[in-house]
């Protein structure tokens, strides 16, 4: 069953170059394979990230994919510390502090890539 499968999360890309630069340059990840339609990065072991060039993107503003991290305040740090803006959110029944929002079941944080896509970052509790 699918379930029992890794399943690959692929976002849309108008500007696919300055995308494939904010993922391997400010986010970190490693370039598995390019061709001019796409880009796929390695994320942890048998899960990866696949970029596909669109002349749309997207057209929803909520989170289309999101990393289980052990340390959030680390891992947002390193962002930060590659120029990635972290969001802040002040909504009602969600309002970040320091870009962090506790969501009850994680602390979950968000920054958007060039084609924007809402990505994000959460801590498990």
């Amino acid at each position: 069953m699918l379930g029992d499968h890794p399943i690959e999360v692929v976002l849309l890309a108008t500007d696919l170059e300055a995308s494939r630069d904010f993922y391997r340059n400010q986010v970190g990840l490693e370039i598995i394979n390019e061709t001019p339609s796409g880009v796929t990065f390695r994320c942890g072991g048998s899960t990866r990230l696949a970029l596909s060039k669109s002349s749309v993107g997207t057209a929803d503003s909520q989170t289309q994919a999101a990393w289980r991290v052990g340390d959030l305040d680390a891992e947002l740090a390193e962002l930060r510390a590659r120029g990635v803006i972290i969001e802040e959110y002040d909504l009602p029944g969600l309002k970040t502090v320091d870009g962090i929002a506790d969501v009850g079941f994680a602390r979950i944080a968000w920054f958007i890539d060039p084609g924007k896509n809402c990505i994000g970052v959460m801590q498990l509790k």
